[in-house]
């Protein structure tokens, strides 16, 4: 299947996909397209974050969503799941949620024929497709420990025996970024499995004001049609992978995740100056592969320099740490990640 005449890949990257992708590439486009469709029906004004909550999707990853209270994010999760075909649990984490609260528990039953006694695993609400961890830095770090098994193993032990998650298994987890009294901060091992951290902003005014009318003139929102199944997502995460990457944008991705790091000779004067530490390797891989898809997405089958820059600054705003002298002048993380990008 080849490139649109209009566009030429770059040099050493080929324009077309092997023989077994490329029969797929038809099926991903429709779906993707009857997707945005089905949950346009219901969110409003949140294109950008759908985008990104299904690039995510797309690459078997975890999305950390940062907004206000009231922004719609447990409505969005459970349409987008809705439109998917795939199961849906929602867990408020609170200071007392216990591991076995998410991860399911061993229960002594008894065989009403027999008398006999036996353990039986009773499964949390981590055997899902889709979970929505809302506000996960409310619950103490060994409950997000178990989080985070689940997250980077898609299995959960419970007393010494491993459960393994049916796939795809995809976390979104939210915070709230103005209550942070009583919160758990995230570990830097944890926010490094999130692919990236997508921020949920108000919407426009008109976006707003359609949302007021919906929402004050109907009872309930319309019903959302299935669009696809897990099986044919697991495929559409094998068909993202087959997107060719040149050595020169994994270079350029390579470079631009080095910059961040304060020790690197090509890191910029605001990076030596306000970062404590940098982005890893992972942050690398994700770049590279959040690229893919959204090659795939805008039906390209090559990455372009264009991809990394629009993805950079939501996979590495939770990766990199300033210091006291950039809380001291005033500087985001994401003023100095734009420096970076823009270069």
């Amino acid at each position: 299947m080849k490139l649109s005449t209009h566009e030429s890949p770059p040099q050493g990257s080929p324009g077309e996909l092997q023989p077994d992708a490329a029969a797929l590439v038809g099926t991903f486009h429709e779906r993707l397209a009857a997707i945005r469709t089905e949950v346009r029906k219901v969110i409003v004004g949140q294109d950008e974050v759908v985008e990104h909550l299904l690039l995510t999707l797309l690459i078997g990853g975890h999305c950390l969503i940062t907004g206000m209270p009231g922004t719609a994010k447990t409505l969005l999760v459970r349409t987008l799941a809705e439109a998917l075909g795939l199961t849906f649990k929602r867990v408020q984490f609170t200071p007392d949620l216990m591991p076995t609260d998410i991860t399911g528990t061993d229960i002594i039953e008894e065989d009403i024929t027999t008398g006999h006694r036996r353990w039986t695993f009773v499964p949390g609400p981590l055997f899902t497709n889709v979970l929505l961890a809302d506000e996960i830095n409310r619950t103490p770090p060994k409950t997000q420990a178990a989080l985070l098994e689940a997250m980077q193993e898609h299995s959960v032990t419970v007393r010494g025996t491993t459960h393994l998650l049916t796939p795809p298994f995809f976390v979104l987890a939210t915070q709230n970024p103005i209550e942070l009294e009583g919160t758990y901060p995230l570990p830097e091992a944890q926010l490094d499995r999130f692919v990236f951290n997508v921020l949920l902003d108000y919407l426009a005014v008109e976006d707003e004001v359609e949302v007021v009318d919906r929402n004050t003139t109907r009872m309930k929102p319309p019903p959302i049609q299935a669009c696809t199944n897990a099986e044919e997502i697991i495929s559409f995460q094998w068909l993202v992978r087959q997107v060719p990457v040149s050595s020169q944008i994994t270079r350029r991705a390579v470079e631009m995740i080095r910059a961040t790091r304060p020790a690197e000779s090509n890191a910029p004067e605001s990076v030596r100056r306000y970062v404590r530490y940098g982005a890893s390797v992972r942050a690398t891989q994700f770049l590279c592969l959040a690229a893919k898809a959204r090659a795939l997405m805008q039906n390209r089958y090559h990455v372009t320099e264009d991809d990394l820059r629009v993805l950079a600054l939501p996979v590495l705003r939770h990766r990199v740490l300033t210091n006291y002298q950039a809380e001291s002048d005033g500087r985001s993380v994401d003023d100095v990640l734009k420096e970076v990008i823009a270069r």
